[in-house]
């Protein structure tokens, strides 16, 4: 009897497929103007799309797929940091 760690593949092909779900939810508000580029959650909606993503590739892993989805985590996190430290930087003191 063997046992594992990971879940079942079925969870992780669930999870992509949130993922896929996020990026089009993003994309339609960016597109519609609900939510705009410059808005610190458009980044964190794309980096929890990106990551879920990622996991979704666990299931039938396909290497230029994980690299997209790699950057997209990094600039997701490029985009929350510099949104941040704009926040930060026009504080009151």
């Amino acid at each position: 009897m063997t046992f594992s760690i990971l879940p079942p593949m079925p969870i992780y092909e669930l999870i992509g497929i949130l993922g896929f779900a996020l990026y089009v939810t993003n994309y339609s508000l960016l597109t519609t103007r609900c939510l705009s580029s410059d808005c610190l959650a458009y980044f964190c909606i794309n980096l929890v799309a990106a990551s879920c993503v990622l996991l979704g590739l666990m299931a039938s892993f396909n290497l230029a797929s994980a690299l997209l989805q790699i950057f997209w985590v990094a600039m997701s996190l490029v985009g929350i940091l510099v949104r941040l430290k704009r926040r930060g930087a026009s504080a009151p003191v």
